[in-house]
């Protein structure tokens, strides 16, 4: 990890803040209603609302509340919520992409927009998740300037639908009945990456107005933005003991060959039998020529090690528009339509080194090496295969949504809420096209012993375009379709002053399809000669290595010279599948506000009962002859106890307590019947989906305490834990074929394919069937602690500065399990930080205002049992920095300056054990600077 560095740039900003001061006042009431809050500077405004809305609900809640008209406090939604205790953000391209809350990742966690819940998909590298075919919501499809306010539920109740285990989070459009007759405002930006070097231009605006005495409105909010991000590093596509043995020869002694009697050559010196894979020794630590190959013994080394160097271009365009009516005082129409479209290519250029098993066997030398905790950390090798590499993806998400709401009371004690909507998520990757070219017999030299600036050194020949034949040729295209329909009424009733009755029913249309092709010749060379063109070859300048240019295949032109973009497609069965769920849902609720004693008690007790249809589908991947596609058909139901309690025995401190039971469902790539079926020597196995999974399940308890020790003033403590009743899994038994279910013909063809006898191959002996399941769960709790303050009560200046504080700690303990159903470790849930902090420090009078945020998450688990002998893979933790300033030039024209990722932090990614780390994927994306103007009228 980098060593934090303060920009001068950002210290004379900081030096400028010290001389202004002029007062700031706000005033609060201190019971449980939202009254007006006075507020001079915009940022304290968005503080103090977030504040009376967590003060005023009944469940554990947190918020950020755009201060003014299209000023949402951050650039990105995912880097808003970071801020927010207990939430975490994952990256993509250098923005926040999906969120952890209370260390339970994107998958348990439900988005609504508008009030209806919804999907969001886009696009990533390898290394990312890729192609977001899951349940998480990708926050990067927007820009903030369409939102008036995020609120985040971290506890359940009755009214709100089923689905979250990790929180609701809930995304509402700015609505004409918002303001107050006519508003206008428009923004401009300038950004600059100081990695990329490039300048990046983004323009908002919202118009408003409310017409015959305040009963018609219509607002119209329009976003476009670019951007140009630098994203390079390093990376090994993971390690393995089963690299450092297939060389030739290793420091001038050759490397014999042979079976389970061992190799039939040794080395001279016998020390070097524990650490130099492909020799061997007998018991006596001799020389032999009939030994046994010393597994345990044998150090990891890089698969693939490379540079990386990626050039993400992404332009992102987003309009929000309502009109609302109000016929009368007692019913209110709304008809809200938000779009937004993100396109983003990513180009990916690698220069590596090949030392995959095998791939050196007959030619590869090891001259010299260096293991370090049983890791060859650096290797000078000769006779390898270095492989260029240029992939390009060209990616679009769709996004719409629409909603109608009727808000109707039909008298002072009954109303009713409403709603209909439709939603669609579009996600298109019609090009994912790769390019590799190889030079066989090559000088390589890695050296992974500084573990943050690992050193490649190439041979003359990988700068020589003679060296080069065509490797590989990849046109792998895309897409995901998420689709919503939703139909929703609730009423309420009171019935006197103490009890508000609540019920209602919600019925939800959701469909998900996925799909990828690849080329009908394979993946091969495809016939491209690289030498019949010299600008088949080109020069790349990455700026990584020596900084000497690298040579890479010109994809554009190879693809359009050899017509490969035309040439025939064929699914990719395995990628290729749909999922449709109906949920239909009632609940009652029933709120309650009454004193005991002295004391004001208020909550709510409820319960949610549903019942899902689920039909997935998906293809029987065998041989050509016996593919089909099958549905299957799984119901599901529930019924969801909540309770919520507030209890104020001293004045604005208020104890809270709440219990709930919810659950989470599967991924849709976990319930499909895609199925694999093959004969591979003298082994037949079965790979399939589970669409018969249940829905994870837990039971969540809540306890916490809320101190408003003055206005803008919050210190809260909140123990959290949840007993999960199982997580998803991927398990192994053996299975009689026709048990299966599935066609008979499949088993024929894998065997005749593999050519089985029938005798021992056929559909009624047992064949090996991995599936995922429901294993068992784990607890998981921690607590989280808020503080925040205006620092009013300081003399002068000082009283214009404030903070934010926050800190969460989560523990969790998950039984994992091998393919065979076996117990294998007791490790935290994957994705989970056990800490996770944030701190603000920031500046208001009326014409100057600045913040400076520090961000902190520590490392976590991203597979508790590792690829290729490693013991898990891990993602190390991050300290981000930003500061936000701005400079009012009048009541209608503010100046904004923001520093964000000052510490130019890194997506270190690594396998091995947290003690013993590998370096798997280490990027960065530099510091971004943006320049803005805004106008208000």
């Amino acid at each position: 990890m980098r060593k934090f560095a303060f920009n001068p740039l950002v210290l004379a900003m900081a030096a400028a803040a010290l001389p202004m001061s002029v007062y700031a006042q706000d005033n609060q009431s201190g019971d449980n209603t939202v009254e007006e809050v006075l507020v001079t500077g915009s940022f304290r405004d968005s503080l103090a609302n977030a504040m009376n809305i967590k003060k005023n609900q009944n469940g554990f809640v947190d918020a950020i509340v755009a201060s003014d008209i299209a000023e949402f406090p951050d650039n990105n939604l995912a880097e808003s919520l970071q801020r927010i205790s207990g939430v975490a953000i994952q990256r993509s391209g250098g923005e926040g992409r999906g969120i952890t809350v209370r260390g339970l990742g994107p998958a348990f966690t439900t988005v609504r927009l508008n009030g209806m819940e919804t999907m969001s998909t886009t696009g990533g590298t390898d290394s990312g998740v890729g192609n977001n075919r899951g349940r998480g919501f990708d926050f990067n499809t927007f820009s903030s300037d369409l939102f008036s306010s995020l609120t985040v539920h971290k506890t359940n109740s009755a009214e709100i639908q089923e689905g979250s285990l990790g929180a609701t989070v809930d995304l509402k459009a700015a609505q004409p009945f918002d303001y107050d007759g006519f508003v206008f405002t428009a923004s401009g930006q300038l950004g600059y990456n100081d990695l990329s070097e490039e300048t990046d231009p983004g323009a908002a605006f919202l118009i408003s107005n409310t017409f015959a005495d305040g009963k018609f409105g219509a607002l119209l909010s329009v976003a476009v933005s670019e951007r140009s991000v630098k994203d390079e590093g390093y990376s090994t596509v993971r390690w393995s003991n089963q690299v450092t043995n297939r060389f030739k020869t290793v420091k001038g002694q050759t490397v014999g060959s042979g079976g389970t009697a061992g190799y039939t050559e040794a080395p001279a010196n016998p020390n070097d039998f524990d650490i130099v894979n492909g020799w061997c020794k007998d018991v006596d630590n001799k020389p032999s020529t009939a030994c046994v190959l010393q597994d345990a013994n044998r150090p990891f080394a890089p698969r693939i090690p490379r540079y990386d160097s990626y050039t993400h271009e992404m332009e992102r365009t987003g309009a929000s528009l309502s009109f609302q009516f109000r016929p009368t005082d007692s019913t209110e129409i709304s008809f809200d339509n938000l779009f937004a479209k993100f396109d983003a290519t990513r180009q990916e250029v690698f220069m590596q080194g090949s030392l995959n098993p095998g791939t050196n066997l007959t030619t590869g030398s090891v001259l010299d090496y260096a293991i370090e905790d049983n890791t060859m950390k650096y290797a000078s090798l000769t006779g390898v295969r270095l492989i260029s590499e240029n992939r390009f993806d060209e990616m679009s998400t769709d996004f719409s949504q629409n909603t109608l709401k009727l808000k109707q009371e039909f008298t002072d004690s009954f109303r009713m809420d409403a709603m209909y909507g439709q939603t669609k998520s579009d996600f298109a990757n019609p090009i994912q096209n790769t390019l590799m070219m190889q030079a066989e017999n090559q000088a390589f030299t890695y050296d992974y012993r500084n573990y943050s600036s690992p050193v490649l050194t190439f041979g003359a020949g990988a700068y020589d375009a003679a060296s080069w034949k065509a490797g590989a040729v990849r046109q792998r295209p895309q897409s995901t379709v998420n689709e919503s329909e939703a139909l929703s009424v609730a009423f309420e009733y009171d019935v006197n002053d103490n009890l508000k009755l609540k019920f209602g029913a919600d019925n939800k249309d959701f469909d998900f399809s996925t799909n990828q092709f690849v080329l009908g010749a394979g993946e091969g060379a495809n016939g491209v000669v690289l030498a019949s063109n010299p600008d088949f070859i080109q020069e790349y300048d990455s700026g990584l290595g020596d900084g000497r240019a690298w040579l890479i295949p010109n994809r554009s032109l190879i693809m359009d010279s050899y017509n490969l973009f035309e040439a025939a497609m064929v699914p990719n069965y395995g990628s290729t599948y749909e999922v449709g769920e109906e949920t239909l849902g009632a609940y009652v609720q029933l709120d309650y506000n009454f004193e005991v004693g002295s004391v004001p008690v208020r909550g709510n007790i409820g319960v949610r009962d549903f019942e899902t249809d689920q039909t997935s589908s998906g293809w029987i991947n065998g041989n050509l002859a016996s593919r089909e596609y099958l549905t299957y058909e799984h119901t599901y139901s529930d019924t969801l106890p909540s309770f919520n309690l507030t209890v104020e025995p001293l004045s604005d401190f208020f104890i809270k307590a709440a219990y709930s039971e919810g659950i989470s469902r599967a991924a849709p790539g976990s319930i499909v019947p895609t199925t694999t079926i093959a004969a591979t020597g003298t082994t037949r196995t079965i790979t399939t989906g589970n669409p018969e999974l249940e829905p994870t399940k837990a039971k969540s308890y809540d306890l916490g305490a809320e101190w408003y020790f003055s206005e803008e003033g919050l210190l809260s403590i909140t123990l959290f834990k949840k007993e999960i009743a199982s997580f998803v899994t991927s398990a192994r038994s053996s299975v009689i074929y026709t048990d299966t279910g599935l066609p008979v013909q499949a088993a024929i063809n894998a065997c005749a394919a593999a050519g089985q006898p029938t005798t021992t191959c056929n559909e009624n002996v047992d064949w090996a069937v991995t599936v995922p399941t429901n294993t068992p769960g784990g607890d998981l709790e921690g607590y989280e602690i808020s503080y925040q303050q205006p620092f009013t009560f300081l003399p002068g200046v000082f009283s214009n500065f404030g903070t934010i504080l926050s800190y969460t700690s989560v523990e969790s303990d998950i039984d994992y399990l091998d393919v065979n159903g076996n117990y294998i470790k007791t490790r935290p849930l994957t994705g989970l930080s056990d800490e996770t902090s944030a701190a603000t420090l920031y500046y208001e009078n009326d014409t100057f205002s600045g913040r400076v945020s520090v961000v902190e998450r520590s490392g976590y688990i991203t597979s508790a049992v590792g690829t290729e002998g490693s013991p898990e893979n891990g993602t190390n933790g991050t300290v981000n920095v930003d500061a936000s300033f701005g400079y009012n030039i009048n009541d209608n024209i503010k100046i904004t300056l923001e520093a964000l990722n000052l510490t130019d932090e890194v997506d270190d990614q690594w396998v091995g054990s947290e003690d013993n780390q590998r370096l798997s994927y280490y990027h960065n994306t530099g510091i971004q600077y943006n320049l803005g103007v805004q106008y208000k009228y």
